[in-house]
């Protein structure tokens, strides 16, 4: 059986959701911070495609895919971190330019926010049964066979 924790769950929804949008994730100069957005439309979009599919298995209570699907929302993040990274150090391919690159943007601490965020979607499911009596209404803690 797996367990959900829901105003984990939520929070987790909460922080990915907003850290896309106005946490700074790289530093360029003359433009100030940049949101994810800013710094790629597809890396944005993916973002939100992903949590968007999370929330949906989360109200639809398909407890091993919105954990499947967190995993997955994890493993994009830590990849969308190293391309932007590797964007950054191989933009032009000139190694005297990407040098003057690097040293003007600079990745910022919205990337652990998100991840962060992502990591409580996932660790939101766990496996274990919940003490008799203690599932029921009002309970933010629900089981499901799956």
């Amino acid at each position: 059986m797996n367990r959900l924790n829901k105003p984990m769950a939520i929070i987790g929804f909460i922080v990915v959701f907003l850290s896309a949008i106005f946490c700074p994730f790289l530093k360029a100069p003359l433009q100030a911070n940049w949101n994810l957005f800013q710094v790629d439309m597809g890396l944005y979009m993916i973002t939100n495609g992903l949590l968007g599919l999370a929330v949906l298995l989360f109200f639809i209570r398909k407890l091993r895919a919105f954990r499947i699907v967190g995993l997955v929302l994890v493993g994009w993040l830590v990849l969308a971190m190293g391309l932007v990274y590797f964007q950054i150090h191989n933009y032009f391919g000139w190694k005297f330019i990407d040098n003057i690159l690097v040293k003007t943007l600079h990745m910022k601490w919205g990337w652990a926010v998100i991840i962060v965020g992502a990591l409580i979607i996932v660790f939101s499911v766990g496996k274990g049964s919940v003490g008799k009596g203690s599932v029921g209404k009002g309970n933010p803690i629900a089981e499901q066979e799956d």
